[in-house]
Order: C-alpha cells, then structure tokens, then sequence
C-alpha cells in the first residue's frame, strides 16, 4: 500500500534527531543529541499539573489566563499590544503552533524563506500545506546574514519568511541591524513574518532577545510562536501558542481546532503557575544554562573541536570539527557512541542551501552530572597532546 501514500509523506523520513535519542537509550549512551532537560522540572509546577489532574481538568479546555498572561508578557518585553481574546492561540507546543500558521497562511507553490543552517520541522510543515522552501545561508562562523543574499532570493511569489531567533541550531541571536534589514524586506515584499521564539528566556553574555514584531509596521504582519517547553523544562507538556493579527489568529484557531481540539487541559492549568513564575526563577534560568554552555565549550575546546562562535542564546553547541579529521559528522558520531558511549546530532541534517558535513550539535540541557560523565567518557579518547583520536 505504499504507493497509495501522498506525495509528500513519501518525501519524509524519520528524525535523525528522535532516531539517535533512541538509540542513546538502547545503548545506555548519555544523550547530548535531542533538546530535552534530564533534570527535574520545578516542583511547585509539577505540583500545579497534580493538583489540576486531581481537581478534574482533564476534558477540553481552553485557559484564557494564559492568553492574558502571553499578551502581557509581550507588552512587557517588546511594547507590543496584544488582544488576549482575539490575537492568541493556544495550541500543543510550538511545532503545531507553527505547523497551523503555515496552514493558515500558504497556498500550493507558495515560497517560503528559511535560514539555513535551519530546524529539522519548519521545512517539512511548509512542504506539507503545499510551500515551498527556499533557504539563504547564514554565514560561518558567525551566523551572519548577508543582505544581498536575501534581497537576490526575495520574489512575488513570496509568501512568508521564517525566523528562529535564538537560533537553533547555532545560538546566535539575531542582531538589531539584521532584523531591521529582514524587516524592511518584508514590509517591501509584503511577507509574513513566522518567528520561533521559545528560547526567548535563554540568552547569554548580556544579549537580549528582540523581537521583529516589535520593529514598525511589523506586528500586523509577524506571527510570533513560542512555547512553555524550554522556559520550564516541561518538553513533553505540549503547551504553546501563536501570536497573530485577529483575522491570521482566528484561521490559525480554526485549523488547530480542526486538528487537536485543545492543548493538554491540566497542563495549561500547570502553565499559569508557571509563567506567573518571579522575575528570579528567569534570571537563574539564565545563569545556569550559560554555566553548563561554558562547561560545554571548555570541554570542546579541549579535546581540539573548532569554538569561533560561542553561542548567545538556546541550549545547543553548534560546534566544528577541526580540519585535520577525516571522518564525517556521521562517522564522528558513529565512533563517538561506539567508543564514548556518547551520542550528539551530526550537523548535515539542518542544512540545506550549502550541505555541510563539518559540524556536530551538542545540547547542553542536561544536569551537572550528566554533562560531567560526558566529559569523563569523552576525555578517555585524547591522545598524549589532548586531543580526540577520532580527529
């Protein structure tokens, strides 16, 4: 029955990603490779979900305070005004907040903009409701945007451009003269702007996560998504939403009502614990994962990997192989969980536009112990200078 599947599920294959977490597990090797904490999630969150399981919010449910509490976080972060009754949807995390707005929004043959290096997901929701990707490539090391590119790229057939900002999977975060320069080519072309902002919370070294919907004339055409997943450490609690202009918000519900209904009802009840967290639980939040980004660096450093860029925001290392290694990402990781027992994602799957097979990610979402017995295990295959002898 195979050759009665879509043409588009033919395309599709099985996350690398999901893939090598599961065989992390059946080889008891320490995962760095999926973007998901091992720690525990905060107790008095964990204690809000119970008490909504145990006081019978588990039907379908649509909690407003979490649109109250997004349209005022918004207001709070980037000056932006927000409908909470009309201007916000609540859906099952981000990537169906993401996977709806491009239903809402494109046509068949559609074109729209992705970053490249880029998320394994927003090509595959695009190509799904009939888009079509087109990538520009963000310079290395740094990540940069080069103008020209985008303008070269940008045509009528344009529909949308998508912009994960902090990046995934490199961490950069996007600066104020390359969101004005996307901004101004937007508004020129008149694009949709799809931002993924669930690493809003998560930035280092000072840098502060803006978003383009705040820059002129862009609230009416950027719809933000973002989740409680990172912030919270909650990946499998399935709670996000998508910020839109009334009239994009209500097709964008529509399709997510035709899809799932509602978001897990207890833990949207859990989420309004969780996002009326102090200003403290944000900033330690922060201090900890640039803490276990340093250790990861330092590690990687050590052991001979190329660190140009050190990330500003998310919780991954998009780290190089030196020049002197001669296996692929694919082999490096297959000799990493053969003889370290340690498993990462080999870069190729996030590019597109310029296929490189350089560059390894490492997610740094994991506990001090974890990250330690990474070390350990990794540091037995130095050699007498230091470096591993997989390079």
């Amino acid at each position: 029955m195979e050759e009665k599947l879509s043409c588009v599920a033919k395309t599709l294959t099985t996350s690398p990603i999901q893939q090598l977490s599961f065989l992390a597990q059946r080889c008891n090797a320490i995962n760095l490779a999926e973007g998901f904490p091992d720690f525990p999630a905060p107790l008095y969150i964990k204690d809000a979900a119970v008490s909504a399981i145990n006081s019978d919010f588990n039907q379908y449910r649509h909690v407003q305070g979490i649109c109250d509490y997004v349209a005022r976080n918004t207001k709070e972060m980037h000056g932006i005004d927000v409908d909470p009754d009309t201007d916000i949807v609540i859906c099952c995390g981000q990537s169906e907040a993401f996977a709806a707005t491009m239903f809402a929004i494109i046509d068949q043959g559609d074109e729209v903009i992705l970053f490249d290096p880029s998320y394994e997901t927003y090509d595959t929701c695009i190509k799904l409701a009939g888009g079509v990707p087109v990538y520009v490539a963000l310079d290395p090391p740094y990540w940069t945007m080069n103008p020209d590119k985008l303008e070269k790229i940008l045509t009528d057939k344009t529909k949308a451009l998508v912009l994960n900002s902090p990046h995934n999977p490199t961490g950069k975060v996007f600066t104020k003269d390359e969101l004005d320069i996307i901004a101004g080519a937007c508004r020129k072309w008149d694009v949709f702007v799809v931002t993924d902002e669930v690493y809003e919370h998560i930035t280092f070294d000072n840098e502060k996560h803006l978003s383009i919907a705040s820059l002129p004339e862009m609230q009416r055409r950027t719809i933000i998504t973002s989740s409680l997943s990172k912030t919270f450490g909650v990946t499998g609690w399935r709670v996000g939403w998508a910020i839109a202009p009334s009239s994009v918000a209500s097709a964008v519900r529509n399709i997510h009502i035709k899809i799932t209904d509602s978001a897990p009802a207890p833990f949207q009840e859990a989420a309004l614990t969780a996002l009326n967290s102090l200003p403290s639980y944000f900033d330690s939040l922060r201090s900890a994962y640039q803490s276990k980004r340093d250790y990861m660096i330092n590690l990687l450093q050590r052991v001979g990997f190329e660190m140009e860029f050190k990330p500003q925001g998310s919780f991954f290392v998009f780290a190089k192989l030196p020049e002197t290694c001669l296996l692929s990402d694919v082999e490096f990781i297959e000799e990493l969980i053969r003889r370290a027992e340690v498993v990462a994602v080999p870069g190729r799957g996030f590019f597109h536009a310029h296929p490189s097979t350089k560059y390894i990610r490492f997610a740094f979402c994991k506990s001090e112990d974890t990250l330690a017995a990474a070390s350990e295990r990794i540091s037995r295959l130095v050699d007498e200078k230091g470096y591993l002898t997989l390079f």
